[in-house]
């Protein structure tokens, strides 16, 4: 599963339930490579498996209650409420429960519901979490300061990798998934071998993480053994087909480092509307040891690394003109194949049918997105943030003052 084998993954989980049928555990983990793999019915019933066995697996409850959509008629709403009064000084159960009713009553139209218990779960892993949106801030200081312009003609010249980026829950995996189902096209998953690469070579005395104290070394650092490694690190997975797509989309922030050491890399940023990206994220139910998404369980933390993102992005358009190509969700909804047209040309791609028929492809999908990209493409998702309106005031009010336009998408 760590190496995005979800396939080989699914087929030794169930390997395991043979010789252990009662261990939790292992159902849980057949659900999520059921999930992954696209069988929703499977995945739901394993779900209920682990929690048959071990009823306090409480990350269990929120992704089962995500397989599916729930109805009137078939959901989960009654004995969550039962779990909640049973375990009220229970974090944990705090965190999964109220996340997965949020995720019914929003199922069932009920949004006032839907977002009280989103807050609910949200605050109680807040607590848990020790995020300074401060840090993020500081980071796109100092790459902004450090990449005033970015040089393209010391690194390793692979034209193999196609960079997805964007804020989390923007479209990234939509894009991945059309862009994959093109036969030369090999999908890698969301890699963090780049930032792992930049850290085994982070120059003497530097602490090797992305900070301030790296960025400001950056200068130092040997472009195309950079983008040697990051190639070599990938293999042998992605030497199977021409091309490969990382989905990472936090490398947004590295995208300066990455146009120097993979100058014929391929880079796609997808944008959404603002207040649909900062619920989608907010509905979301990261976990809360993250390393990415620590941002995610406080509403107007998420509007602030939004901003940070914005800022990022603007800058490094700025210096890489014409380098980046932004793909707008609600336009690529409504325009389907002449947005996929535009999304080919930039990665230098021939046209291919397959690419307008993602949702046949088979390939496993072990994203927050898993069962939205199995179907044909709809516009479900745009403008749902108008259905929370009444509880978006102090997050749209934060991002006016950033200069961030929220007026709705026009149809």
């Amino acid at each position: 599963m760590q190496c995005n084998a979800h396939e080989r993954a699914h087929a030794l989980f169930l390997r395991v339930l043979t010789w252990a049928p009662d261990n939790a555990i292992s159902h849980f983990n057949a659900a999520l490579t059921y999930t992954f793999t696209g069988n929703v019915d499977a995945a739901e019933a394993q779900f209920d498996a682990c929690l048959e066995r071990m009823p306090t697996y409480w990350r269990a409850y929120g992704l089962r209650s995500r397989v599916r959509r729930q109805t009137a008629d078939s959901n989960h709403i009654e004995a969550l409420h039962a779990l909640l009064a049973a375990h009220p000084d229970d974090v944990d159960a705090q965190i999964h429960v109220h996340g997965a009713l949020g995720k019914e009553y929003e199922d069932l139209g009920d949004y006032a519901n839907a977002f009280e218990h989103m807050r609910l779960g949200k605050t109680a892993a807040r607590q848990q979490v020790a995020y300074q949106p401060e840090q993020d801030s500081a980071m796109v200081d100092a790459l902004i300061k450090a990449f005033p312009t970015v040089s393209t003609g010391s690194g390793y010249g692979s034209d193999e990798p196609i960079f997805v980026v964007g804020m989390p829950r923007s479209g990234t995996t939509l894009v991945e998934r059309i862009l994959s189902s093109h036969p030369d096209v090999y999908s890698a998953g969301e890699l963090m071998n780049f930032g792992v690469q930049l850290e085994r070579l982070a120059p003497e005395g530097v602490q090797a993480r992305l900070g301030p104290a790296l960025i400001e070394q950056s200068h130092r650092l040997d472009w195309e053994r950079l983008g040697l490694r990051y190639v070599d690190s990938t293999r042998p997975q992605t030497a199977l087909k021409p091309r490969f797509i990382d989905k990472l989309p936090h490398n947004f922030l590295y995208l300066g480092l990455i146009a120097k050491a993979l100058p014929k890399a391929k880079i796609i940023c997808l944008r959404r509307h603002p207040l649909d990206t900062c619920l989608s994220n907010f509905r979301e139910m990261f976990m809360e040891n993250s390393s990415f998404h620590g941002y995610s369980f406080d509403l107007l933390d998420i509007g602030r690394f939004y901003i940070q993102f914005d800022r990022m992005m603007a800058h490094w358009n700025a210096v890489l003109p014409g380098r980046i190509l932004e793909v707008n969700y609600e336009t690529l909804v409504a325009e389907q194949e002449p947005t996929t047209r535009r999304l080919l040309a930039h990665c230098e791609l021939e046209w291919n049918d397959a690419c307008l028929s993602f949702q046949h492809n088979t390939a496993a999908v072990a994203t927050a997105s898993t069962a939205q990209v199995r179907e044909p493409l709809h516009a479900k998702a745009v403008g749902r943030w108008e259905k929370y309106r009444p509880w978006l005031g102090p997050l749209e009010q934060l991002l006016h003052q950033a200069g961030i336009d929220t007026r709705p998408v026009l149809s």
